[in-house]
């Protein structure tokens, strides 16, 4: 799957579900991940039912892991699309002490904080070994 250049310089690649790659964005100022389902439609409305579905479950697995084992109290979900037009979803942990609370991360992330590789493999073998996620 051919990623759009913007995705590429943002992100990490953590790796897939069936339909969607999982990305990790480079900021780790906030857990953001954005995943990418492998197809050509831009919007995520314009799926068939059932694609939609699948693309929506690999989602809520990002979103259990941000709940249950980074203990995220809300996690926000949207797809835009009108920067980057290829299709792909934004699940961010967010808490009332975040860098931005309440307003959205986009536009408002005043701080930016890398990764260490460590860190990134860390996220990525516990999506592997608890919800699912193949490399």
């Amino acid at each position: 799957m051919n990623l759009h250049p913007q995705l590429q310089a943002d992100c990490h690649l953590l790796g897939h579900y069936d339909i969607c790659t999982v990305l990790l964005h480079k900021n780790k100022t906030i857990p953001w991940f954005i995943l990418v389902p492998e197809m050509d439609q831009i919007d995520l409305l314009d799926l068939e039912e059932e694609t939609r579905t699948c693309v929506l479950q690999e989602c809520q697995r990002i979103s259990k892991y941000l709940k249950q084992t980074r203990n995220f109290p809300k996690v926000n979900f949207a797809s835009l699309g009108n920067v980057v037009p290829q299709l792909h979803i934004h699940v961010i942990g967010r808490h009332p002490q975040d860098a931005c609370w309440p307003a959205p991360v986009w536009g408002n992330l005043k701080e930016t904080l890398s990764y260490e590789p460590r860190e990134v493999e860390s996220i990525r073998e516990e999506l592997i070994q608890n919800y699912g996620m193949k490399m």
